[in-house]
This record gives structure tokens, C-alpha cells and sequence, in this order.
């Protein structure tokens, strides 16, 4: 298949658009548009790989108002550097989802993927269980787990395990010997972050333990942004670190699909966020803070984990490529040269999460939280369409079931009509986090995902994608009648193909017909 040119502009060769046949594209895609058709997977083939890292998690009976998560990740980078993570609080309620998008390697948002609910979990804890769980940790008392994780895809080494736990009792500790007594969600999520945080500064800056001293120190030099929700009942908090975003699906009483953001991206594009890194540092630094869009002229997002090459002062990063620092991570700090003129008053970049608090109404269906790969390529309004519509069509997956064995033919009828409605949305996958990945690469994705990985990275990004279904039979939340996420359990089962259902169809209605003439 050829592409029709129509045009390009360009202010220059970085910034060209093309315009053809399918669009606008940038000309990052025009080498893939014009070379890499030869190299076109089968469908078979994209469906292979777009399923590959796709995971379900069923709570529908877990009591919570969470009925279903589904989440997937397509990688780019090799290794890939964005990670996730689900978990359910065992010591209090709650359950925790997030996605975490590395950068300069996968090292830190896979320790953050590892720690980070454990921290926060912990911050949730009231101070009875907060010391019998000291004492568990100490050992001075029963086993207790605080958190069950789910689809864990890596381990860590069991030399930084150490490590980490011994830092995680030291913040345990410092939880149980504060003042507070009562818990504040909000304050617990921004205090596990920032001080989860300061742990991977202070093991990086003080490790004694010379066989694990260059991986501490490469988690603190490369770093990573994260989207972070904890849903309890029908109260919803999500914790923001830099550019991954969270997207709730909501459908009004007009049935209109909205998309409700509860997240805005940290980077150059968000005027307050420029306008707060301009106001933390002098006049003289203006200019160079925030040069090309990026802080410091290198880093997009403006607040993220790790990156200490912006936040240790000049003297420390000094030290550090004289006497300590690993000669393959000497790289990182190059840059430092650089800017030597006016890095004057770090730290130039923050973790602090801006977090947003969200009541769950009957409208609110679904919630989208994925790595900036995903909005490279599509907007949140049509995130929540494609999820919208998969929800809807997902149905016609499974055999047609009856609800009740004692239904009457008119209620079958109308059932079966529902069905037939969403034959047009009928898609190819059960799993909704694939539905979005395959519909947000579009027509790209059969040649997009056989470039080489030397390639790839400059077509698209890491994607990671969690989608978190509500229970509509919660508390408080009203079901919607139009579409059920799960398919409903039923006493028995009529096996149908679209054709048995459009045959039964027309027995019923017949049927229906010959019945109301009998009693007229």
C-alpha cells in the first residue's frame, strides 16, 4: 500500500509534518509510512504480541467496589523501562493500583514498583496495628503481611532486599513514634512518596555494602514518574509524580461518555507548574531553569523519583565522580560540566505528588491510569470511548446467558435485542488494556511493532495501561442497566453464534406475534 503526500511543512527537519491519506504525521512515523510496509506482521502475529503482557484481576466478590482491573504493557525500550503494579491492603482497607514510567534505565521505577505500596500501606495504619506490625518486623511478635500483590513479573537482588527492608523498618519505626493518631489518606500517600524517596537518596550516598553500592547508586541516578491509586469504598485518591495520567470514564444520565481528568502532566506544557520551578529559584537562573521545554534543558517531566543529578547539591555530585561513583555511571553526571554556571541553587526538581481526592458517583464506570506512551498517541476523551465501546461489545465474547430460567419469552426478546445492538462494537479482545493498545496504534501497529528495537524507540514509547472497572452493585453506586462489565452469572446457558441468536430472534418475535393474535 502506498501513502499519498500531499504536503509537508516544516519550520525544520526535527519538527516536519506530513500530511497524507491517513492524516497528520509527524516525521518520526514517515520513515515507518514509507519504508517498513514491506516488514508488515500478520494479524495473527500483532495479536501475539499486543496480548503478550495482558493481565485480568477479578474482585467482584472481594468487597470491594472495584469489580475488575485489567491492565497491559508494550514495550519500546530494551530493556523496558515503565513497570506496574496491583495490590490489596491486608492490614487495613484498601486497594492500590500504579503505573511507574522509567527513565535513564528501568532501575528505579522497578524499585518503586517493589516498594512504594509498602510505604504507603504502612502510612495507613492505625497506631494499634501500627504496633503490632513494628513488632512483627522486629521480631518480636507473629507474621504479619501487609500487602497482597498480584501478577509480580520480577525480583530484585536479594543484597538491595536486605537493604530495603532495613530502610522500610526505619520508616515504620518513625510512622509509630509520630504524634498523629488519626490517618489522613492524602497525607500518608505524599508522606510514603517523599520519604521513599530520601531512603533511595540516603542508600545510594551511604551504602557500605560494596557488591550492591553501583545499583543503589543507579537507582538514584536514573529516575521515574507515577500515577498511584488507592481506592477504599467509594473514596478515590491518586497520587501524581510527573506525566503519567489518570482518566476517569463517566457516563452522564443523557448517556453522553465523558472523560474526567484527575491528573494534569508535570512538564512544560502546564503553566503552573512552570510558573512554580520559576518562583523556587533567582532571576539570574531564569533562563537556563527551564530551556527547550525541559528542566535544565534535559529532563521533560518536572517533578519525578529519583534524577539526584538535579537534586544533590553541586558539592555532593563533586564527591561523588571523584571517589565514588562507578565509572559507567560517570555519564550521568556530564551534564553537570554543563550547567556548572548555573546550577546554584538546587534541588532543581521535586517528588512532591499533587493529589486529587474523588468521591465515586452511579456515573463513574471506569478508571484509565497509563504511562505518557499511551496519550503520545491518543486523547483521554477518545481513551474513554475505546473503553467505553470494548465494555459495551465485550459481551458478544461470551455464549448468550439467561439471567432466570423462569423469564418470560417478552424479557428473552428484549434481552436479545439489547444483545444485538452491540454487534457493531463486537471486538477482538477480551482484555480491555489490549482493546485500547491495539486501537491507539491504529493502522501503525502491523509494521509498528515489527520494527527492529533500535527503531522503535523513535516511533513510539513504552506503553503501560491499568484500567480499574467499579462494582455498580457497591454501596452507594447505582447499577447502570445498559452495560455490565462482568457478564452476569446465570443459572443456565443457551449457547449462541450471532446466527443462532439472529434465529432465535425471529423464532421469538414470531412466536410473540401468534400469541398476542390468540388472545385478541
Amino acid at each position: 500500500m502506498t501513502v499519498s503526500i500531499r504536503c509537508i511543512r516544516a519550520s525544520s527537519l526535527r519538527n516536519a509534518t506530513v500530511y497524507s491519506e491517513f492524516g497528520d504525521l509527524s516525521r518520526r512515523r514517515l520513515h515507518t509510512f514509507l519504508t517498513k510496509r514491506s516488514r508488515e506482521l500478520s494479524s495473527d502475529k500483532v495479536t501475539e504480541i499486543l496480548r503478550a503482557n495482558e493481565f485480568s484481576l477479578s474482585l467482584k466478590n472481594d468487597g470491594s467496589c472495584v469489580e475488575l482491573s485489567e491492565s497491559n504493557q508494550l514495550p519500546s525500550n530494551s530493556p523496558m523501562e515503565d513497570t506496574r503494579s496491583e495490590a490489596k491492603c491486608l492490614l487495613s482497607k484498601g486497594m492500590l493500583f500504579g503505573v511507574f514510567d522509567g527513565h535513564g534505565g528501568p532501575a528505579c521505577a522497578q524499585v518503586l514498583a517493589k516498594r512504594l505500596f509498602d510505604y504507603i500501606c504502612a502510612g495507613l495504619l492505625p497506631k494499634d496495628i501500627l504496633r503490632q506490625y513494628v513488632q512483627s518486623l522486629e521480631g518480636k511478635g507473629p507474621p504479619m503481611d501487609l500487602l497482597e500483590k498480584y501478577n509480580e513479573t520480577f525480583d530484585l537482588l536479594p543484597e538491595l532486599n536486605s537493604l530495603y527492608r532495613k530502610s522500610f523498618i526505619k520508616y515504620v519505626r518513625k510512622l509509630f513514634e509520630d504524634d498523629e493518631e488519626l490517618v489522613e489518606v492524602k497525607l500518608a500517600l505524599e508522606k510514603a512518596i517523599l520519604s521513599l524517596d530520601d531512603d533511595i537518596s540516603t542508600e545510594a550516598l551511604n551504602c557500605e555494602m560494596p557488591e550492591i553500592a553501583a545499583q543503589t547508586m543507579q537507582v538514584a541516578i536514573s529516575g521515574s514518574v507515577c500515577c498511584v491509586v488507592y481506592i477504599d469504598g467509594s473514596h478515590l485518591h491518586v497520587a501524581n509524580v510527573g506525566d503519567c495520567r489518570a482518566v476517569l470514564g463517566v457516563l452522564t444520565e443523557d448517556d453522553v461518555w465523558k472523560a474526567k481528568p484527575l491528573t494534569y502532566d508535570h512538564n512544560y506544557e502546564n503553566k503552573s507548574e512552570v510558573a512554580r520551578i520559576r518562583s523556587e529559584h533567582p532571576a539570574n537562573e531564569l533562563r537556563k531553569v527551564l530551556e527547550h521545554g525541559r528542566l535544565l534543558g534535559s529532563l521533560a517531566p518536572l517533578r519525578a523519583f529519583g534524577d539526584f543529578s538535579y537534586k544533590w547539591s553541586k558539592a555532593v555530585q563533586d564527591k561523588l565522580v571523584k571517589t565514588k561513583l562507578p565509572l559507567e555511571l560517570v555519564k550521568y553526571f556530564d551534564l553537570l560540566n554543563y550547567r556548572r554556571e548555573f546550577y546554584l541553587t538546587p534541588p532543581y526538581l521535586t517528588v512532591k505528588p499533587e493529589i486529587t481526592y474523588h468521591r465515586l458517583t452511579s456515573e463513574d464506570k471506569f478508571l484509565i491510569i497509563a504511562t505518557d506512551g499511551l496519550w503520545d498517541e491518543i486523547s483521554s476523551s477518545e481513551a474513554v470511548r475505546f473503553v467505553a465501546a470494548h465494555a459495551r461489545g465485550k459481551i458478544l465474547l461470551d455464549p448468550f446467558q439467561v439471567p432466570k430460567k423462569d423469564m418470560k419469552l417478552k424479557d428473552i426478546h428484549e434481552l436479545l435485542l439489547r444483545r444485538k445492538q452491540y454487534f457493531d462494537v463486537k471486538p477482538i479482545d477480551r482484555n480491555g488494556a489490549t482493546h485500547l493498545l491495539r486501537n491507539a496504534l491504529g493502522c501503525r501497529a502491523s509494521f509498528s511493532l515489527a520494527d527492529s528495537k533500535n527503531f522503535s524507540r523513535y516511533d513510539r514509547d513504552d506503553i503501560t495501561i491499568t484500567i480499574i472497572y467499579f462494582d455498580a452493585t457497591f454501596p452507594s453506586v447505582v447499577r447502570w442497566s445498559s452495560v455490565s462489565f462482568l457478564t452476569v452469572s446465570a443459572t443456565f446457558v443457551i449457547s449462541a453464534s450471532a446466527t443462532l441468536v439472529t434465529a432465535i430472534l425471529t423464532l421469538i418475535t414470531t412466536m410473540v406475534i401468534l400469541i398476542t393474535k390468540t388472545l385478541c
